[in-house]
């Protein structure tokens, strides 16, 4: 599934340029990210490093958006394929 920012997030600026497939954009309050761009890092890195530097913990997975490691790795290939 891909990740969602939570309105905890502090707008600290650090998660946007971890991520490698450009998922995560300033919002109209907070960081927002694409799920339509979001592969939880897959084909990329082992974790999603948004959630690794994030300092307090606001990205959870979206319960909305449920995808397997396959559908992930899918969405990576079509994504680096553009």
């Amino acid at each position: 599934m891909s990740l969602m920012i939570t309105d905890e997030c502090i707008n600290c600026d650090v998660c946007e340029p971890e991520c490698p497939n450009h998922a995560i954009s300033q919002g109209a309050e907070i960081y927002e990210i694409n799920p339509n761009l979001c592969t939880e890092c897959v084909g990329h890195y082992d974790e999603p490093q948004c959630q690794q530097v994030c300092p307090v913990d606001c990205i959870p997975h979206d319960p909305d958006r449920k995808e397997s490691k396959e559908d992930l790795m899918q969405k990576y290939l079509t994504i680096t394929a553009a």
